[in-house]
């Protein structure tokens, strides 16, 4: 399984994930939606098993639908 941690903005995503299954971490930005779409699209296509825990947000509805498309996991957590 990948679990991604997402920092989202409107504009990026600044994301840290971790293979649970080979232990590897990686940090990335993703600079526009469409470099988001992709990278997660590709983890699909891969048969990746994801989830992703980010910030509540208003504006990130089209990416809760993209996660929800390709049957990825969403926890979304409200800061104290």
């Amino acid at each position: 399984m990948r679990i991604i941690g997402c920092d989202y903005h409107p504009g990026f995503q600044q994301i840290a994930s971790v293979d649970t299954d080979t232990g590897e971490l990686q940090e990335r930005r993703l600079e526009h939606r469409e470099e988001a779409e992709k990278f997660y699209r590709d983890l699909a296509a891969q048969g990746m098993k994801v989830r992703v825990g980010m910030e509540v947000s208003g504006h990130a509805r089209w990416f809760e639908r993209l996660l929800s498309e390709l049957q990825f996991e969403l926890w979304i957590g409200t800061p104290p």
